[in-house]
């Protein structure tokens, strides 16, 4: 790989052998490097291909912009923890990460601990990137001091789920949360049932509504008319597309974005089944 800019001794602009702009991290990577001339192989920690259309070159600043030592800990923990590879397309996931480290690093230099107030959400809702997070702490604390107190495992699954979102917005990851609690509720209401957020239909119904988020944002929901798959649903579970009705209200409410008859359809299956589940019938 050729350099083509170099942002400091950490952070290296180059073009790789297929003549893609990539991000190259690593300690001392960028000291001694020249324009046009080959990097180092052997310095290079991360190599980052900016992804749906992102800027590299105002990436690579934003990853300039970070300490040397919290973005070298958290490239690294990123990849030992297997949440990254050695090449990524999300470099707004290590920025993302690395500021909220150098931010809860100064706090606990102070003596100041945050209680996120979705921890309980994160962990139920959660439960994949929640597990990711905690490793993910543990091994930022293993190069970083002070060490970061336990409870910033929340806000580092926030900042997972939220790198499969193309906004990279974290605000609506937190919308997100609220709305898919805010869904489970009513469930829970509707049918006078506890539905255990651990149960396989939960979790698939969990799954289903963080990718029907990805799909709002997108602008890509499933098919705006009703298919045959659809309408055959909604026959068999009418009091289940009742309710997946209201839960699409709450979703139009929140996001001010109208769900197709088919996200409606699919909802109210997730919704038969949970409470098939949870009145212990085989689903």
């Amino acid at each position: 790989m050729k350099a083509l800019r170099v942002l400091n001794n950490n952070v290296v602009l180059a073009r790789d052998e297929n003549g893609q702009e990539v991000i190259l991290t690593g300690r001392g990577i960028g000291f001694g490097a020249r324009q046009g001339k080959p990097v180092d192989p052997s310095l290079i920690v991360r190599v980052f291909v900016p992804a749906d259309g992102r800027d590299p070159d105002h990436l690579a600043e934003a990853l300039a912009l970070v300490g040397e030592e919290v973005l070298r800990a958290v490239v690294i923990a990123l990849t030992e923890v297997g949440i990254e590879g050695r090449e990524s397309t999300r470099p707004t996931l290590a920025i993302a990460v690395a500021d909220h480290v150098a931010g809860a690093l100064d706090r606990a230099g102070r003596g100041i601990v945050v209680e996120y107030p979705l921890r309980a959400e994160a962990q139920a809702l959660y439960a994949t990137e929640y597990a990711q997070a905690q490793r993910l702490l543990q091994a930022i604390n293993k190069r970083l001091d002070p060490k970061l107190d336990d409870s910033e495992a929340t806000a580092l699954t926030l900042h997972l789920v939220n790198a499969g979102f193309a906004s990279g917005d974290l605000s609506f990851t937190y919308t997100m949360t609220g709305v898919i609690q805010q869904m489970l509720t009513v469930v829970q209401k509707q049918y006078g049932l506890e539905v255990s957020q651990e149960s396989m239909s939960a979790a698939r119904f969990i799954t289903h509504v963080r990718y029907l988020f990805v799909r709002i944002q997108q602008h890509r929901q499933l098919t705006g008319h009703e298919s045959t798959i659809g309408t055959g649903i909604r026959r068999h579970y009418p009091e289940a597309t009742h309710t997946a009705q209201r839960l699409a209200t709450i979703v139009e409410m929140r996001l001010g974005e109208r769900l197709s008859e088919d996200e409606v359809s699919y909802l109210a299956l997730h919704v038969a089944r949970m409470t098939m589940d949870a009145d212990g019938s085989a689903a």
